[in-house]
């Protein structure tokens, strides 16, 4: 270690936004590698600015936070037709029981089965632009990309000639720091650099440290980041998010853990912290023993309303380092059965808010259920038959069907969200919605209910939309159900699309209620099928995704996806006149984390095509042996 180095670091005219508004002394000591480093005579005095322009040479921190009674109608099940798909083997071959090896079976098509929808022009088109955003943030400017990084470490005049070559272009240094950080360059290089700029300017930026911090923590030169932090805590009033974030992740990782408690803190004192900074000091907690630590953190980011990532839980079910207790230390600590009761109690928060771990937790999950002395748990990968059962242990999963009660609940919250609501003039007027009100009173209950327009367009061939919905209806009268078309008043208007003969043949065979031009029929279609009973379906391929969005609380909201995936009839592709008419497998089962006390099945996500409105097909099943 070299001599000490007095530096008198000054606070700019000019500062980013404070986080945290902390006085600091001007003027102090300090003896780092870094600081020997920058190989300044023991005269040198540099001041540590922010620059005045908010964005040199690359994009500003971030400072966002990263972070079913009415038992009136029953539906004939076994009549509709579904897909030939639905016929499943009921063996999985080669099942195992080992969780390493998952079995790939093929599925019967639904609507809601992960991977099935293909991306939407909306989503695609909101997806590209996000890209073309990052790509525009960490994509190098075109000087960045002809700037090559030195291949030894340089001395202040190679490095103004350096900068000469280049035309000593503005901002030169955090220009190179940003080439450097991407192309893994030698800590010895980029140090020269730092010594370089202290030399010519007297000054290191905020912006120029910040980038340094970063590729110190992504290279693992964690020496040098404590001697960052160091400096910027003394030198600035004030530390961003982006910088708070990489020093918790900094102190996580070593044996100085317990200081990113103090940073945390900090952060408290102005927003929320985010769920990442929250799940590396529970980490780092599990790691080192403290569970009491770990736990308080953890319900304190439950309290806050916030989501812990699934690297957070995947660090809580690993097997953790010696307990205080198990150190000698004196300690309230957790003990290991209650620290298993609260490892439960996560896989119920995923039920309760219908999360679905990735694969490489649902493995730390399986793991650690294995690894509970005297228990005898088995996991396997499986996956659940068209009639509701494990493949691996037979036990049946929890039918889509609700009860009595969350049926009530749907049926209210639905009427007053959706259909009332605080746009009802936007989807309906006051007189229509009256008429189908005692329209609906008059008629017996439906076991199934048509968006008549949506099952129209299910062609191409927009000159077949009366034959199409034709053959819907006849399919399903012939199996001798009672059938709503809900359509729009244009519909009974003779046309090439609407022909009077197809039209006359549905009034006939259908109960039919058509709506003004301009009204929603969605509305209308939610009604229908709710005020006939727990039994009625719905033909529909939209699924319904903005009127979720229209509910007031989550839980309903989950309630809502639950009867959805249990009652929505999707035709299996166009409908040709001659050929049978068949409609998506719907599943008997719901697809939420579940126990029976003996016995665990977890549906975990094997791709990362599934859409929100989409549930997992593959599921780990955990069972207990006596």
């Amino acid at each position: 270690m070299g001599p000490t180095l007095i530096l008198r670091l000054g606070i700019c005219q000019k500062p980013l936004k404070s986080l945290f508004h902390r006085g600091s002394s001007a003027l102090f000591t300090l003896k780092t590698p870094l600081c020997e480093s920058l190989q300044l005579p023991l005269s040198a005095r540099f001041l540590c600015t922010r620059d005045n322009n908010p964005h040199p040479g690359g994009r500003q921190t971030d400072r966002r936070i990263g972070g079913q009674t009415d038992g009136q109608a029953r539906v004939r099940n076994s009549t509709i037709r579904y897909t030939e798909e639905e016929d499943w083997r009921d063996e999985v071959k080669g099942r195992g029981k080992s969780p390493t090896l998952r079995q790939k079976p093929s599925f019967p098509r639904s609507v809601f089965a992960a991977g099935t929808a293909k991306r939407t022009a909306e989503i695609m088109s909101r997806k590209a632009a996000l890209v073309s955003r990052d790509q525009r943030e960490k994509e190098p400017t075109k000087r960045e990309e002809k700037m090559q990084p030195p291949d030894r470490p340089l001395s202040a005049a190679e490095w103004r000639k350096l900068k000469e070559s280049y035309g000593n272009i503005p901002q030169f240094d955090i220009m190179m720091m940003n080439v450097m950080l991407n192309s893994e360059t030698e800590l010895d290089i980029t140090k020269s650099l730092l010594t370089f700029v202290a030399t010519e300017r007297g000054t290191l930026s905020y912006e120029l440290l910040l980038r340094y911090l970063t590729l110190c923590e992504r290279y693992g030169h964690d020496a040098e980041m404590f001697d960052v932090y160091d400096i910027m805590r003394g030198s600035f009033p004030s530390l961003d998010t982006g910088a708070c974030s990489l020093f918790i992740k900094l102190f996580t990782r070593t044996a100085r853990w317990r200081e990113a408690l103090t940073v945390l803190q900090d952060i408290k004192k102005v927003i929320t912290p985010s769920p990442r900074n929250y799940g590396c000091i529970i980490s780092a907690a599990m790691v080192n023993g403290d569970l009491t630590t770990a736990w308080a953190l953890y319900d304190e980011l439950i309290e806050k309303g916030l989501s812990p990532h699934q690297e957070t839980w995947g660090s809580m079910f690993k097997a953790v380092g010696k307990t205080k207790e198990e150190n000698g230390e004196k300690t309230e600590a957790i003990s290991q059965s209650e620290h298993q009761e609260r490892l439960l109690g996560i896989l119920l928060y995923m039920r309760n808010n219908q999360i679905y771990p990735k694969h490489s937790l649902a493995c730390t999950i399986s793991a650690w259920f294995e690894s509970l002395t005297g228990q005898n748990w088995t996991g396997s990968w499986t996956s659940i038959s068209p009639k509701g059962t494990c493949r691996c242990c037979g036990a049946e999963l929890e039918s889509t069907q609700l009860t009595d009660e969350e049926y009530q609940q749907l049926k209210d919250r639905v009427f007053t969200d959706i259909i009332h609501g605080q746009d009802v003039f936007k989807k309906t007027t006051p007189e229509e919605l009256q008429k189908f009100m005692l329209f609906m009173k008059k008629k017996p209950a439906f076991h199934v209910v048509i968006d008549g327009l949506n099952v129209a367009n299910i062609n191409s061939d927009k000159r077949k939309q009366s034959e199409a919905l034709l053959a819907v209806v006849s399919e399903l009268n012939r199996q001798g159900l009672t059938v709503l078309v809900l359509g729009r008043k244009h519909m009974l208007t003779p046309s090439v699309s609407w022909a009077r003969h197809h039209m006359d043949l549905i009034l006939k065979k259908a109960h039919c209620f058509f709506t003004e031009n301009i009204s929603e029929d969605d509305p209308f279609l939610l009604y229908a099928t709710l005020n006939s009973g727990k039994s009625c379906k719905f033909v529909t391929r939209d699924l319904m995704r903005d009127h979720k969005a229209c509910l007031t609380d989550m839980s309903t909201r989950r309630l809502f996806f639950k009867w959805q995936r249990g009652h929505q009839l999707v035709l299996s592709g166009p409908v040709n006149v001659g050929k049978k008419v068949r409609f998506q497998h719907i599943f008997s089962y719901d697809t939420i984390v579940q126990t029976s006390g003996d016995s665990w099945h977890l549906p975990y996500d094997d791709t990362e095509d599934r859409c929100t409105h989409e549930v997992p097909q593959q599921w780990l099943c955990l069972t207990k042996k006596h």
